[in-house]
């Protein structure tokens, strides 16, 4: 009599999701090791590039902060779908070309302690460095140039305008408008490029999802903690510093 006939469907059941997410789910050990050996990095930017939240900050600038928050916050829970939230949220800010060139400059966004030395360090090592973000592109071209990062290494959302500057919708067409856009963008640059070891590092659940393709993932809590991130991942780390340790393991 086989032992397993024993076990109830359920436990069964369970058994299997538990190998199959061993299978996809990197140890610690293997993540830090694909790390060290790493083709590419991709980094989220919005609460992990940097300090802030892209659009939380556009829509306090145009005074409807509160009532964006909350939806920033489910979006990157992953209890609404990206794109959903994103639709929403803009629908209420509805800014204006001059009010995000004026944000841009007024209050640029404040990068994450050690981020600017764990490119350079990456960069030095010749590996890529990516941004992929739910965020807008001239808020994330902002940040890229300050990281000395090529702006075709730039993949986020872009804010359409009309003629006389007002607010016209968004191209729903980039693949970062989408929940899973973030992976997508990563099977195109593995191809692309010829990448064998991609990485992502973000705090969100649109991070998370993109691996795979990614072949690790890395949580991110130096500036909001996400406990459903924290829990799902091998690898948490709240400073880029962290990161910088290891590369000086090679």
């Amino acid at each position: 009599m086989r032992r397993f006939a024993t076990v109830p469907f359920s436990c069964r059941i369970f058994f299997r999701h538990l190998i199959s997410h061993r299978s996809i789910m990197a140890t610690l050990a293997e993540t830090k090791e694909i790390f060290r050996k790493a083709d590419a990095v991709c980094f989220d930017v919005d609460s992990t590039v940097i300090k802030e939240e892209g659009i939380d900050e556009l829509a306090k600038f145009c005074g409807v902060g509160d009532a964006v928050t909350e939806m920033t916050r489910k979006a990157m829970g992953g209890s609404v779908t990206f794109k959903t939230a994103l639709t929403e949220r803009l629908a209420i800010i509805r800014c204006s070309r001059e009010q995000v060139n004026k944000l841009i400059t007024d209050h640029p966004p404040h990068l994450t302690p050690g981020i600017k030395e764990l490119v350079a360090s990456l960069q030095q090592r010749n590996v890529k460095v990516f941004l992929i973000s739910g965020g807008f592109r001239c808020i994330v071209e902002h940040v890229a140039s300050q990281l000395s990062i090529p702006l075709h290494h730039v993949y986020a959302n872009r804010l359409k305008f009309y003629f006389n500057g007002e607010y016209a919708g968004f191209d729903e067409t980039q693949p970062t408008a989408e929940s899973g856009g973030k992976g997508r963008v990563i099977s195109m640059l593995k191809e692309q490029y010829g990448l064998e070891k991609v990485v992502m590092i973000g705090d969100g659940a649109t991070d998370l999802e993109a691996c795979p393709p990614a072949d690790a993932f890395i949580g991110f809590g130096g500036n909001v903690t996400r406990p459903q991130v924290k829990e799902r991942c091998s690898w948490y780390v709240t400073s880029f510093g962290e990161l910088l340790k290891e590369l000086e393991k090679i």
